[in-house]
């Protein structure tokens, strides 16, 4: 058990050095973002277009194709070897790239026609939303977009394959190349002090900056596959056999269900969160990447590498080992993330100031994040939990269990919108977002339970409120010393309250740290027994 949650460890460490990278750059580009376009119309627009682009990504680049697709080139490499593998990526690849191809074509078109049917007077009348500037830029940028899904649902699957040669590094690499290319673009409209009435022709450019970033990235992708002697025949040849395709889609249908339903839940609401007015949709897209930051670093990358080791045990029938991969995994995704939950629901009002407040980002902007970073702060242990949890079934090829209990959890999250939206606003759909996670991982736990799985809960639940513990008496603590510390720490200039947030985020984590070290728990030790041999090993 120690080795193998050794392994678990070690391997996704590196991963999560590289999405480290990638989410601190992700919320620089926050920063430039929040500053450029502000929290109003034209932030809510650029962030309405990029997320139909991310849905595909979330469908077909990191959702249910690629998690379908790794126990299958695991257990193809394992009973004919990599021409096999070969062989039948040549199939997916053509036939994935010939849908996207017509689902770039056909959401364009569809843009396009809407924007085309608003300057009617009668669809006027009939439909006001979409006769909004957010709405009517958003239509703009999206065919611009599109494109994007085209490359990054590519990236996805390759990546996918990577995995299954225990290629997590590299491929997490690859993220750093749109932030790059955002911020490069963002630095530069806000060193030219863009007004409102420039930005909606900076944000084509910015556009523009999307595909690039995106084709380049696809290259790197496709050379890495290429030195893994995985890279697609190429050859007619190939397409004889096309039982991968019947097996993938077997797999794919139930996860591609339960995710295009959450999809579409995301779609309900930022469109409810349209309606409640400008700055809703870019008050939850800011929370939301900087919630990101704790599942990319810990919870994606534990998940991605767990995947992979559970697809190889499933394979050779040891649930056992499963069982005890995930019950480490579960322990030290509370052990890290309960923490950065309290942290966030604490002290998200100097984070938000330091990241978004200058520039066309205003005060009440800020104010209106208030519920939507408390609530989403409550649920980032249930967000990271479930990043671990549904590897168990998706390794076993077990697709239809995630798709019954995903369907209940946005089913419960559509009803909760609508309740308590008109109280909290923004931070109700927050609030039913967070509600919805934690009864998808109930549903998900309670089947392993009855499927005989020893999930060791006196243990899982001695770590998850020992965490939480530790983790609000120290954030109650520094929260009474933080006026002083930013009195007395606070720099004029860009820095601003940085050093002061700093010390405290220091302070928090080493404090945290040395209470779990006092009572011995064996988080510590083992993450420390993990890095230690890390280094050693380098």
């Amino acid at each position: 058990m120690a080795d193998s949650g050794s392994r678990l460890l070690k391997s996704s460490l590196g991963v999560s050095l590289a999405t480290f990278a990638s989410r601190i750059l992700g919320l620089v580009r926050v920063m430039f973002e929040a500053r450029v376009l502000g929290g109003g119309s034209i932030a809510g627009a650029w962030f309405l277009a990029f997320s139909i682009p991310n849905l595909f990504r979330r469908l077909l680049g990191e959702g249910a194709l690629g998690n379908a697709l790794i126990p299958l080139v695991t257990q193809a490499e394992k009973e004919e070897g990599p021409e096999r593998v070969r062989r039948e990526l040549t199939v997916v690849f053509a036939v994935l790239s010939a849908l996207l191809a017509g689902v770039v074509v056909v959401v364009s078109a569809i843009a396009i026609g809407l924007r085309s049917l608003t300057t009617l007077p009668a669809a006027q009348a009939a439909f006001p939303l979409l006769t909004t500037e957010r709405i009517q830029l958003a239509l703009t940028l999206i065919p611009l977009l599109m494109p994007y899904a085209f490359f990054i649902c590519l990236i996805g699957v390759v990546g996918a394959v990577l995995n299954t040669r225990h290629e997590f590094f590299l491929p997490a690499l690859g993220g750093l190349l749109l932030n790059f290319f955002l911020i490069g673009g963002l630095a530069w409209g806000w060193r030219r002090h863009l007004t409102l009435e420039q930005l909606p022709q900076f944000l084509n450019t910015l556009s523009w900056l999307v595909l690039l970033a995106g084709a380049l990235q696809l290259v790197l992708m496709l050379l890495l596959l290429h030195h893994h002697g995985r890279f697609p025949q190429l050859k007619l040849a190939a397409f004889r056999d096309h039982s991968i395709l019947k097996r993938l889609w077997e797999l794919v249908l139930p996860g591609l269900i339960g995710q295009s339903a959450l999809q579409v839940s995301f779609i309900i609401d930022r469109t409810l969160a349209i309606g409640l007015g400008p700055q809703a949709v870019p008050a939850l897209y800011n929370v939301d990447r900087i919630v990101d930051l704790p599942i990319g670093i810990f919870a994606i990358a534990l998940g991605s590498v767990l995947m992979a080791n559970m697809a190889h045990s499933a394979a050779a029938g040891r649930t056992d080992e499963m069982a005890e991969d995930l019950v480490f995994s579960l322990r030290h995704v509370y052990f890290v993330c309960v923490p950065m939950g309290i942290a966030v629901m604490f002290f998200w009002e100097p984070l938000i100031r330091i990241l978004c407040l200058g520039n066309n980002y205003t005060l009440d902007d800020l104010e209106a994040t208030r519920y939507v970073a408390i609530f989403y702060g409550a649920g980032i242990p249930s967000f990271c939990a479930l990043k671990v949890i549904t590897p168990v079934f998706y390794a076993r090829k077990m697709m239809t269990v995630p798709l019954r209990a995903s369907l209940c959890a946005i089913g419960a999250n559509i009803v909760l919108n609508l309740c308590l939206m008109w109280h909290l606003r923004q931070g109700g759909i927050a609030l039913a977002t967070v509600l919805g996670s934690m009864l998808n991982n109930f549903l998900l736990m309670r089947h392993l339970y009855r499927e005989g799985f020893s999930l060791q809960w006196k243990r899982l639940s001695l770590t998850f409120f020992r965490s939480l513990t530790f983790a609000a008496l120290i954030g109650a603590v520094l929260y009474a010393l933080y006026p002083l510390l930013r009195e007395r720490l606070t720099l004029p200039g860009f820095g601003g309250e940085f050093p002061a947030f700093l010390v405290l985020m220091t302070l928090f984590g080493v404090g945290y740290l040395a209470l779990n070290a006092i009572f011995r728990a064996a988080e510590v030790g083992e993450l420390f027994s993990t890095l230690r041999r890390r280094k050693i090993e380098s």
